[in-house]
């Protein structure tokens, strides 16, 4: 089978916080099949969606990885839609839209892809992805390729069970509701309205949320009343309008983000003896102080 394969490959212009070194092979499959014939081959490959979640080392990574970037069908059949899990949030937004179909409004400033979004249960203005949601296909290393209905995927806020179960999403599939295509369009502008005012745009290099929100309190609100936005670290800053994103500013390296994030976590437990947990994803080739910093973020 035919492999697309690129060697030293620079990652930093893929991801959305423009952070991150080489990677030694990047593999992007353009079917089901080649995705699964490279998941058999590598069984321990990691697999990146649109990188809108995944702080990359400023070091690299000395390894292979998988891109979905390629991975981008979307099939209508009347309220019946199927999304590969390379397909971008916002395009899937639009693209039912057109047919006049509601329920993935939410998507549409999502800069995700739908394979990570279905992983983590992505949220926004009341919808949430498995509120439409029927199946998907997932590859098991144990199990091999299987496909799981809605009710047998574990869906929580923010989590599902492909974490628990090591599960990579390849496809998901959706039953969606016919409306207005102008009424539709309306809620789309209305959430990215939203959006701007609560989260940077891209214009801004950012990863998303940084922390999990406690159960207690929102982590932005926790994170302001400790002072996290007058923080910064070399080119990387707490954004100014929400203390739950990290910006880059400029030239920022994975060190300077993991090290805004530890005082950021510190200040919280101080205050308020909670201990948050990144959201984000950390893949690469830790430093000393890199490896230091990541265990003692995602020390439970």
């Amino acid at each position: 089978m035919t492999e697309n394969i690129e060697k030293d490959f620079e990652i930093k212009n893929y991801t959305t916080f423009k952070i991150g070194g080489k990677i030694d092979e990047v593999f992007f499959p353009s079917t089901v099949d080649e995705f699964v014939h490279l998941l058999q081959k590598y069984p321990n490959i990691p697999v990146l969606g649109n990188l809108s979640d995944t702080l990359v080392s400023t070091f690299g990574y000395g390894g292979a990885v998988i891109l979905t970037s390629k991975m981008n069908n979307i099939t209508i059949d009347g309220t019946n839609v199927s999304a590969e899990c390379g397909v971008k949030g916002p395009k899937l937004a639009q693209e039912v839209c057109k047919s006049g179909l509601s329920g993935l409004e939410f998507m549409i400033g999502f800069p995700g892809s739908i394979g990570g979004e279905v992983y983590m249960n992505a949220s926004a203005n009341g919808q949430c992805i498995s509120d439409n949601l029927i199946s998907v296909q997932c590859y098991s290393r144990e199990m091999g390729l299987i496909t799981l209905k809605k009710e047998q995927m574990g869906f929580e806020y923010r989590s599902s069970r492909c974490e628990k179960d090591n599960l990579i999403v390849l496809k998901a599939d959706f039953e969606l509701t016919k409306k207005n295509v102008d009424d539709i369009k309306s809620q789309m502008e209305q959430n990215l309205e939203f959006r701007k005012k609560h989260q940077p745009s891209l214009a801004l290099p950012n990863c998303g949320s940084i922390f999990k929100n406690p159960p207690c309190n929102p982590a932005g609100k926790l994170l302001e009343s400790v002072g996290a936005k007058e923080i910064l670290e070399g080119g990387a800053r707490v954004w100014r309008n929400h203390s739950n994103f990290i910006v880059n500013v400029g030239g920022a390296t994975s060190t300077d983000v993991l090290r805004l994030m530890s005082e950021m976590q510190l200040r919280v437990r101080e205050m308020y003896n909670i201990n948050l947990e990144p959201e984000i994803k950390y893949l690469g080739n830790k430093s000393r102080e890199e490896m230091k910093l990541w265990q003692k973020l995602t020390k439970k």
